[in-house]
This record gives structure tokens, sequence and C-alpha cells, in this order.
């Protein structure tokens, strides 16, 4: 373990015995680290926090802070963050409410870029590339392959369905589909996120079939309850379709249309 003596570390944080950290960094009680990972000079992670293997986290990052939201009263909610994580300068992420499950999620293999916000109770999948300054408001979801351009602001309780991708600036302020492209203040569809398909070894048969079941809900003209039957359709030709189908099914905001 290399520990900087200028570091402040709870002796009842857990951390793994080859992480490192940083000068001026403060890492509090009920906090767990595990194996691998790095944590730069200035930053604070507080708990109930666990934080997984080989994560990098850049100074002046806060992780694991008491959430904004006015409910909080000071509950012992949590913060869970996966592996293989590359969590940025000034990165803010705070723990969940009782309101909701009592945490907040970041899976593995994303990259978070500087000055991210993520707000409490967010759940966000893997491999996710979040572009500087965006801001997740409360209970937000975001799947897997995700790609939310620089400063994108999500309000709470959306959910950005997998593949899907935002543009630089954009404000969503519903629910966008896996796969789709969105763009705009407020967010409007702009097609499938075709080139992040491929790069994620989508076939063109697949592709193909997902740009049809796109035509299906935002070009035909169709109720989105037509469109859905369409899709329950196609799904069975094609089993990426489903997600498609599912992420519109499982909107509570209502999709970007």
């Amino acid at each position: 373990m290399a520990i900087h003596p200028q570091a402040i570390v709870s002796p009842s944080a857990r951390i793994a015995e080859d992480v490192e950290i940083g000068p001026w960094t403060y890492i509090g009680d009920d906090v767990e680290i595990g194996p691998g990972t790095v944590i730069h000079s200035h930053v604070v992670i507080k708990g109930p926090t666990t934080i997984g293997s080989n994560n990098k986290i850049f100074q002046f990052s806060s992780i694991g802070e008491e959430c904004q939201d006015k409910k909080y009263k000071g509950e012992p909610t949590r913060l869970i963050i996966g592996d293989n994580n590359v969590i940025r300068e000034s990165c803010t992420i705070h723990r969940g409410t009782v309101q909701d499950q009592g945490e907040t999620r970041i899976g593995s293999h994303n990259l978070l870029m500087a000055y991210v916000h993520i707000a409490h109770d967010c759940i966000l999948g893997d491999h996710l590339i979040v572009a500087n300054n965006t801001t997740l408001g409360g209970h937000v979801r975001v799947g897997d392959y995700v790609v939310l351009g620089g400063g994108t602001l999500v309000h709470q309780f959306c959910k950005i369905g997998s593949y899907a991708m935002s543009a630089g600036g954009s404000i969503v302020l519903r629910d966008i589909p896996a796969y789709v492209m969105a763009s705009g203040q407020s967010a409007q569809p702009h097609g499938l996120n075709v080139e992040g398909l491929r790069r994620r070894g989508f076939s063109p048969e697949s592709i193909q079939e997902l740009k049809r079941a796109y035509k299906t809900v935002y070009r035909q003209g169709l109720s989105l309850q037509e469109a859905l039957e369409q899709l329950k359709e196609a799904e069975k030709h094609e089993p990426a379709v489903a997600l498609f189908r599912e992420s519109i099914l499982n909107s509570e905001r209502g999709i970007i249309r």
C-alpha cells in the first residue's frame, strides 16, 4: 500500500494492499477500496462507499458525499463503484436516498471526464463515456455503452437506453430509447447511433433491422402503441430490436419523439 504521508485515511477504511493514495487526499469512515486502484491528490471519499478494483480517481474529485436532495436527513445510504473506471478531475458523485433504493451505483469500464456530476440514486451501467461538464439529476438510469456529449444535462428520473448517444450541450427532459442519437434543447431524436453500433460489433444486418425499427417509431406516423406492436413482431427476427422495444416500454417520463 502506497499511502502518501500527507493523506488522511480513517482507521476504519478497508483498503487493499496495493492501493495508491496521493497527498492531501481524505478517506473517511466506512470506505472500501479494491486492489489496483489509484487515487490522486486532493480527493475526498466519504462513506458508506465501496470502490472496486483498478479504478483511477483524479484530483479534486468528491466521491460519496451526502446528496443535495433536501429530503436527505443523514441516513446511511451508499455509493457503489465497480471496476476499471476512470474518474477525472473535479467529478462529484453523491450517495443515494432512502426515498429510492438507498444507493447510487456506477458500473465498470466507464470514463467520467472532468467536472461530471452524478447525483443521488443514479444507476449507471458499463462502458460509458460521459464527457466534461455533464450533469445527471437524481434517480437517472443510464444503460451500457452510452456516450453523453460534453455539457449534457439530464433531468431527474430520466432513463437513457444502452448504446444511445447525446450531442454536446443537449438538455434531456424525457427518456432516450436504446440506440438513439439525441441532441438539442430540449433533446430530440436524430436517428440511430450507427457508428457506435458498428464499433460495438453489430452486424450490418442487425443495424439494418434497427433502422427499420427506428422508422417504425419515428417515421411512419403510428401511435406509440401501434409502433410497439410492430416492434414485437420485428424482435422475433432480430433480437437487438427487443432492447429498443423494452427501453420504450419501460419509460415512465415518456420518450423523446
